[in-house]
């Protein structure tokens, strides 16, 4: 069954859809890559100055089992226990039922390391000031000796806030009377809280001795078993999508494979229903098939020279002949014969047999050969019309 449209339609519809395709394509590969923007979100994936990109590498040099969580709290049920998992200045609030699966992960053994003056949105019953805009490092000593403070005798912190009111089972380690470092036990497991971020980003994490306050805070005291690290970027707004829970597995490449198989199946479609065109058929008495295959046998023995000897010969032979001359003569002498008598360009005549002569002992690329068997083919022909000519006469 014929579409409505030509052959010339169909064919520059699809030449169309293939160029928007390749500039399509052209713009994704040579696209300059857009410069990360400034930000203050301390995520593991922005390089910038605010950014947590350092302390994340770091883990993982480190050999801890860190990984990125960009999955909802209430898939931390059945997961381990005993990890830790990093809310480094959450952006979103949660929702009840993902409030209650953090509140249940740290009942059952797990430990928070919470950034930021939000906690009072993620966990009941902590008590901050209000949230307040500041630029201003701070340094602070330990009040407290606590696993989490070993080795950190002096923080650097920008404080966005401090905890307003220590409870029961709450202990202000860093700033005094307005702590900025918290530690809070609830059920099994443990709340740290950290007024700010800054202690593990890009650039507060070489201050002071905030990197040993860091890996205090995610590693484990006595002969405990290493925790496993979640770092949460799901609050930061990386929410993990169908497509990007596929692309982990071997899904993509079925989808590869379909697609081709897809191709096959629409090409030999369009060229079952296409329009039906009888081949050409060559005849085999056509008088080029003696050429054609003897030309192909040439090519395959690379014996480009023979043609050369033989058109050659074929000249010397007419020449002498017609000129009554010895067909011992050099190709010089014969030249200079075929100039003056037969009023040729004794030049170029010359520099034919002279390549010729060469070409037959070396070995000459298939474009110089065929430029001079063509020349003394030619010259072949003038001098069998000059004989002609003249018989006619």
């Amino acid at each position: 069954m014929q579409t409505g449209l030509s052959r010339t339609d169909r064919n520059l519809l699809l030449g169309a859809a293939l160029l928007a395709v390749l500039m399509a394509a052209a713009t994704v590969a040579f696209a300059p890559a857009r410069p990360e923007e400034e930000t203050s979100v301390p995520s593991t994936y922005s390089s910038t100055s605010g950014g947590a990109r350092a302390a994340f590498l770091l883990l993982e040099q480190l050999h801890y089992r860190v990984r990125r969580w960009e999955d909802s709290p209430r898939r931390l049920t059945g997961m381990n226990e005993h990890a830790v998992l990093i809310l480094a200045e959450p952006a979103q609030f949660p929702v009840d039922p993902e409030r209650d699966a953090l509140l249940r992960f740290v009942k059952n053994g797990g430990r928070v390391l919470f950034c930021g003056p939000l906690v009072r949105e993620f966990f009941g019953g902590s008590s901050v000031f209000d949230y307040y805009p500041g630029r201003e490092w701070k340094q602070f000593s330990p009040d407290l000796p606590s696993p989490f403070t070993r080795g950190a005798q002096r923080i650097s912190i920008d404080p966005r806030t401090s905890w307003r009111l220590i409870r029961a089972k709450q202990l202000g380690l860093y700033g005094g009377k307005r702590p900025v470092v918290v530690a809070w036990s609830i059920g099994k497991g443990e709340l740290l809280w950290w007024a700010a971020a800054t202690p593990l980003t890009n650039t507060g994490l070489d201050k002071e001795d905030n990197l040993v306050l860091f890996l205090n805070a995610v590693s484990v005291a006595g002969n405990e078993a290493p925790r496993e690290i979640y770092w949460d970027e799901y609050f930061h707004g990386e929410r993990a999508s169908l497509w990007s829970y596929l692309a982990k597995t071997p899904v993509k490449w079925g989808m590869v494979q379909f697609g081709v198989v897809l191709a096959a199946v629409l090409f030999t479609f369009s060229r079952r229903w296409g329009p039906v065109v009888a081949p050409r058929a060559e005849s085999r008495l056509s008088p080029l098939e003696f050429v054609d295959t003897l030309g192909a046998l040439y090519r395959h023995a690379g014996a480009a020279s023979v043609a050369v000897a033989v058109a050659h010969r074929h000249l010397r032979l007419a020449l002498t002949r017609s000129l009554a001359l010895p067909a011992g003569i050099e190709d010089a002498a014969l030249a200079r014969a075929a100039g003056q008598r037969l009023g040729w360009d004794l030049s170029h005549l010359s520099a034919t047999l002279e390549g010729a002569a060469r070409a037959q002992n070396r070995k000459t690329r298939a474009r110089d050969v065929l430029t001079l068997v063509q020349d003394m083919t030619r010259y072949s022909n003038l001098l069998a019309s000059s004989r002609r000519g003249l018989e006619k006469r």
